[in-house]
């Protein structure tokens, strides 16, 4: 992409409503827009990031061997009335009637819709388990929307919800999304921590919020420093091993990691004093394992072994996609502007020309740009009539995570200068040799 040709519309002040540092950027970097409060617009930089991070969740969850599908935003009322959380629910429920008097909802989650889909469909032990899950826009009705997308009122959010003949099963999928996520945040650049948390209006008494640390995260967190240390890493997991999956599980969540709802004085005191920690730490994800308090109620039944009819036992397990974006944002940025990890960032590589109109500048910038997207990758090239200065500075904000400046001094050297933007070190070296090390940096990714 050239950006004399691409929607960047970057913002040289900062918006007074932006009180966190993701909010700022995202604004300044042309990523999203406000359409109403909590509800933003994704333009085309902040869509690419989105698109990135729905990728990731997307393989790792095929990994996990889960099946991916699409459910509606709007749900009928009576399925949540025959669950029972229709009324209890609360005002963040958006509750709307058609013009047939038909009560409906947008949708904050889909228990009770893929219940539905599970029972119509289902019958008999020897369908289980079964996963199933969808990325699909949520609304919740906020009664003070604000940071941007990490509070948002409408938001894209991964669901997933397994179905299982019995608890033992159901904790195994408990502990499959557990890992899953490990994977998945990882690849993000990010270090989420899975703490024992509050399940809310979900329901269930085994539940793990994944909390990446923040100084603007929203909620209060107490832990054991020692799981900052902890990393899934490369290994591979055999996501059918039970004892495997209950061994990554157990590495992650026995040291002391708690949210201020479940947080006990009493058993932190136990963590050695040097260790104790308290931070706040921004949601991610959550975990859930709810038993039958679902299928009961509606009816989701299978004939076991036995012949006999009985619930299937659930949980529900999300990922917090839209937000991810801000909470990455939070976690790497500087005073200048975003630092992309290079799994998610929206193109691989800027390309600065110092002096357009340059013939052999010029030419080099353009070599440079189809040799790498013969590579497989996506350069923006700022191909702008603009002063250097403030092509770096805008190069900076929106945070790609490697720069090649071509300029004609160099050229006369043979040398291009490659540049990261996490440790600002820059090298000189020809075209080709950049080529060859941004290809290689992405191919590990």
């Amino acid at each position: 992409m050239r950006l004399s040709r691409y929607f960047l519309p970057v913002l040289k002040e900062t918006p007074a409503e932006a009180q966190i540092v993701s909010h700022r950027y995202m604004l300044r970097a042309g990523m999203i827009k406000q359409a109403s409060a909590g509800i933003y617009s994704w333009l085309p930089l902040g869509f690419k990031v989105l698109r990135k991070i729905e990728q990731i969740v997307h393989e790792e969850q095929a990994r996990a061997g889960h099946i991916p599908m699409l459910m509606p935003t709007l749900q009928s009322a009576d399925l949540w009335r025959e669950s029972g959380r229709y009324e209890d629910y609360g005002e963040e429920m958006l509750r709307i009637t058609d013009r047939h008097g038909r009560d409906m909802l947008y949708g904050p989650t889909n228990e009770e819709l893929i219940t539905d889909i599970f029972r119509s469909n289902v019958n008999s032990y020897k369908d289980l388990p079964l996963t199933l899950y969808h990325i699909q826009w949520k609304f919740r009705d906020e009664i003070r929307p604000r940071f941007g997308v990490m509070r948002g009122r409408e938001f894209y959010m991964k669901d997933g919800y397994n179905f299982d003949l019995t608890k033992e099963d159901a904790l195994h999928a408990y502990n499959r999304h557990l890992v899953s996520y490990l994977r998945t945040y990882e690849r993000m650049g990010l270090q989420a921590i899975p703490m024992r948390a509050d399940s809310g209006p979900i329901g269930g008494d085994d539940t793990h919020e994944f909390l990446v640390l923040a100084d603007t995260g929203e909620s209060e967190v107490f832990y054991d420093s020692a799981v900052t240390d902890i990393r899934l890493g490369a290994r591979e997991i055999d996501y059918d091993d039970k004892a495997q999956c209950q061994a990554v599980m157990e590495e992650f969540t026995s040291l002391y990691a708690r949210t201020d709802e479940t947080h006990e004085e009493a058993a932190f005191a136990e963590v050695p004093e040097d260790r104790r920690r308290s931070a706040r730490g921004i949601e991610v994800g959550q975990i859930f394992y709810f038993g039958t308090k679902y299928s009961e109620p509606m009816g989701a039944n299978v004939v076991n072994h036995e012949g006999a009819r009985v619930p299937v036992h659930m949980g529900s397990h999300g990922i917090g996609v839209s937000r991810l974006v801000g909470a990455i944002i939070e976690a790497s940025h500087d005073d200048k502007g975003i630092i992309w990890p290079e799994g998610v960032t929206p193109f691989h590589c800027g390309i600065i020309n110092l002096k357009q109109g340059d013939a052999e500048a010029d030419a080099a910038c353009e070599a440079l740009y189809k040799a790498l997207e013969g590579a497989g990758l996506e350069p923006l090239y700022d191909d702008r009539n603009e002063r250097a200065g403030g092509k770096f500075a805008t190069m900076d904000l929106i945070g790609l995570p490697w720069r090649i400046t071509v300029g004609p001094r160099g050229l006369k050297n043979g040398v291009v200068e490659l540049t990261s933007r996490r440790t600002g070190e820059s090298e000189e070296m020809p075209p080709e040799a950049a080529i060859a090390r941004i290809t290689e940096i992405y191919a590990g990714v």
